[in-house]
């Protein structure tokens, strides 16, 4: 499969689905919602998905997955900084934690050799992740979560359908790959980012993205307990490190963000 047809496919039904449900519950009210961020919102969501995808398909997707989910939440503290709301003190100790770990459950299994190409997409793929969540919460200020997430992810589906349709999509006749299609667009992206929306909503950006880190820690117990593998020494480090990290986060006590109001929380 077209890794750029699999990430336009996975946007535009994950987008259709949350716009569906944003307007059959009576949450989507365009007026409300500031142009300037929504569009970045969304060509974030769009830029993400191609580089991201370019970049496994160069790098592999141990390594490529480590970088772009790796630099992440390190922009995102960056744009927070800028933005005039840096992060508490713990938020750097237990990044450095969470991403170091990833690291460690990722490059063991590296099959590519690094190439500067895949570096920067894979950069590129964080940069427009930290980007989407800066500009979603900016809009969650006074819009419900749903609705926010609907109008980036829409908003991306609109701009990748091109994309979508220049790519051999012939691989959605085929009922294993429309399954998969189904999953990634309905479960990877409707309802995981519906669940991010409300967590954004009451949680610095800087934060959010770091806690983002625990993903790679889900796959790796998903392939001990599904697929039987099992984790190298460096890798059981790894999966500690992450561990900590989100759990400085989590237990931070962080005060509720001031933006989430109850049109945010909603």
């Amino acid at each position: 499969m077209d890794p750029l047809s699999v990430g336009a496919v996975r946007i535009i039904i994950g987008g259709a689905l949350l716009a569906l449900i944003a307007v059959a519950t009576r949450r989507a009210d365009p007026r409300r919602l500031a142009p300037v961020p929504t569009l970045i919102a969304a060509a974030s969501v769009a830029v993400y998905q191609l580089a991201f995808f370019s970049s496994v398909a160069i790098l592999g997707v141990a390594l490529g997955t480590i970088i772009a989910i790796g630099s992440a939440p390190i922009v995102t503290g960056l744009l927070s900084a800028i933005r005039g709301d840096p992060p508490a003190p713990r938020w750097y100790v237990a990044t450095a934690a969470a991403v170091l770990g990833v690291a460690f459950l990722a490059v063991p299994g590296a099959e590519a050799s690094l190439d500067v190409r895949g570096v920067v997409l894979a950069v590129a793929a964080g940069a427009g992740y930290a980007l989407y969540a800066t500009c979603a919460k900016e809009l969650l200020r006074s819009n419900p979560p749903l609705t926010v997430m609907a109008a980036a992810f829409a908003g991306g589906a609109v701009l990748l359908a091109p994309v979508a349709a220049r790519t051999d999509l012939g691989w959605l006749a085929d009922p294993r790959g429309l399954l998969v299609a189904l999953h990634l667009g309905i479960v990877a992206t409707a309802l995981a980012y519906a669940l991010f929306g409300r967590g954004l909503a009451r949680l610095p950006t800087a934060t959010a993205a770091t806690l983002s880190l625990f993903e790679p820690l889900t796959a790796t117990v998903l392939g001990m307990v599904i697929l039987g593998e099992r984790l190298t020494l460096l890798q059981s480090a790894g999966a500690i490190a992450v561990l900590v990290g989100v759990a400085v986060i989590a237990t931070g006590g962080s005060r509720p963000s001031s933006s989430a109001s109850p049109a945010a929380a909603g």
